[in-house]
């Protein structure tokens, strides 16, 4: 049973790492091509409306999203080694 806990575990931290990694690269993806456009001289109007819109919005709230994946995933790592102290200690 505790290999079980174990193993679930270590999935979460998996999941939560790269739900992280994917968040914050897309997020880092969209602020460069936010960057490319200005200085590929686009005009700031432009930048209200279609896929720009998306690409402006994106990172605003992915990186806190971001960010509270990253609290989340020290939290469960931080209780899963807890767990493992206390069990190999008693």
């Amino acid at each position: 049973m505790p290999e079980e806990s174990i193993v679930m575990g270590n999935r979460a931290e998996r999941v939560l790492a790269y739900l992280v990694a994917v968040v914050i690269v897309i997020s880092l993806g969209c602020f460069i091509a936010l960057m490319s456009a200005v200085s590929a001289g686009l005009d700031p109007r432009e930048f209200t409306s279609g896929v720009w819109a998306w690409v402006t919005m994106l990172p605003l709230i992915s990186l806190p999203i971001g960010f509270g994946l990253i609290v989340a995933l020290l939290i469960v790592s931080a209780v899963r080694r807890s767990r493992a102290a206390k069990h190999a200690g008693g």
